[in-house]
């Protein structure tokens, strides 16, 4: 793993991700909304955290609104309230919001707006700024988390099954969601329908790769380190082969961009978050009870435990290796989805956060499907929490940071097994 964990570092130092120019389309956006009816003419301020005024604007006859920034990174979002219509005020007093904005991708910032009644008073906010942004932090940390166990799911059964290292699983996020954008913009269905039709496409497009092309190479007894770089080009041509079909912005679903947010205390959420998040609870449990009650998961086990073993006893392996390629892509392409419906959709969108996907099966353990789950929750929490203290350009940091300490004090990761050698 030593090769794959230098590998990938050049990879993300040098390739198309990791320079500025690549990270199009910062910004943030908004839908004033009240009582079902757009709320014109409100001034919204974009400014850095020190203070210095990024940019402004005023919500447009549909009630949106938006503003470019230089960069990815944490910015202050500020409404003024003086501007609202007469008799419409934000539901939570908080006119000023601190948002993190994620590269190539539009944040959107919920203001929740309502009626005052006559004679009422706006309610005061006496919730503490810096443990409410811990709490937004937190919660976006289990959100993403979530979203690359997904992901990590797929990556760690793939290796435990061929011992494959899968560079190109990014790319399967990124199929899923632009399977899902090409249903959903232009062919109009709902984001929901598209989204269902992307995660059968991704588990077509997982067997078929395995049948026409890995498992060729395992037929003709093609060694992992090969297949390893085999997969960086593969990698790199499905990149740009999306790249040219659909250039270099960064595109939004037809639904659920602006969503009024639910006020849950100190923190607002989109529904569409809390739904993605349930979808992905329910997936990964499901995925998980059936690794362990199914034949079918046992058998999976018995292949990734020793797969000489498991063809002595009348498993067919290539089956089975077939079977896990064609849940991992169903698995990579629903992260797509989400990933897509939360930040936006974008053609390394799977690369830039393939990184976050190995670090978290390494740090749970290479070739289990439980540490895989656990080490995502870690992972994303890390990423996000660290920017507490760090600047946001360098939250990937914070998460290898744990990375290396977890595998220095146990390095088969928290769930792996030890080895014997020799």
């Amino acid at each position: 793993m030593m090769v794959t964990a230098f590998l990938a570092s050049i990879l993300f130092v040098l390739g198309p991700g990791a320079t500025g120019a690549s990270a199009q389309g910062e910004g943030l956006q908004g839908t004033l909304i009240n009582n079902n009816q757009p709320v014109a003419g409100v001034s919204i301020k974009v400014s850095t955290q020190d203070g210095q005024l990024v940019g402004q604007t005023k919500s447009g006859p549909d009630g949106k609104w938006s503003v470019a920034v230089p960069k990815a990174g944490t910015y202050k979002v500020d409404l003024d309230v003086a501007t609202l219509p007469q008799g419409v005020v934000l539901l939570n007093n908080r006119p000023s919001l601190t948002l993190q904005v994620f590269a190539g991708s539009m944040r959107t910032a919920l203001f929740p707006l309502g009626t005052r009644a006559a004679g009422q008073k706006p309610a005061e906010d006496t919730s503490p700024g810096t443990f409410a942004r811990v709490l937004d932090l937190t919660y976006t940390g289990i959100h993403i988390g979530l979203i690359i166990a997904l992901a990590a799911l797929g990556l760690s059964l793939i290796f435990g099954t061929m011992g494959l290292t899968n560079f190109a699983h990014g790319e399967l996020i990124t199929f899923g969601a632009m399977m899902a954008f090409i249903f959903n913009v232009y062919l109009g269905l709902p984001v929901l329908a598209a989204g269902v039709i992307a995660v059968v496409l991704g588990a077509v497009f997982g067997w078929v790769q395995d049948r026409f092309f890995w498992g060729w190479l395992r037929q003709r007894r093609a060694g992992l380190i090969g297949m390893m770089i085999i997969s960086i080009g593969l990698a790199l041509s499905l990149r740009y082969i999306t790249l040219y079909w659909f250039r270099g912005e960064t595109r939004q679903y037809s639904q659920y961009v602006a969503q009024p947010g639910w006020d849950l205390g100190l923190i607002v959420v989109a529904p569409k978050n809390l739904a993605m998040d349930l979808i992905a609870i329910v997936v990964l449990v499901a995925v998980s009870l059936a690794l362990v009650m199914t034949r079918l998961g046992k058998a999976t086990r018995a292949v990734s435990t020793n797969p000489a073993l498991a063809a002595a006893s009348g498993i067919n392996v290539d089956r089975i290796i077939r079977l896990v390629w064609t849940i991992g892509g169903a698995l990579a392409a629903l992260s797509g989805v989400m990933l897509g419906v939360f930040q936006g959709v974008n053609y390394q969108m799977g690369f830039q956060i393939l990184l976050l996907v190995f670090a978290a099966v390494t740090l749970g353990g290479l070739g289990t499907a439980f540490g895989a789950l656990l080490g995502s929750l870690v992972i994303g929490l890390a990423t996000q929490v660290s920017t507490l203290w760090i600047p946001t350009e360098l939250k990937n940091v914070g998460a290898l940071a744990v990375l290396i300490v977890v595998i220095l004090v146990r390095p088969q990761g928290i769930l792996g097994r030890r080895e014997r050698i020799g």
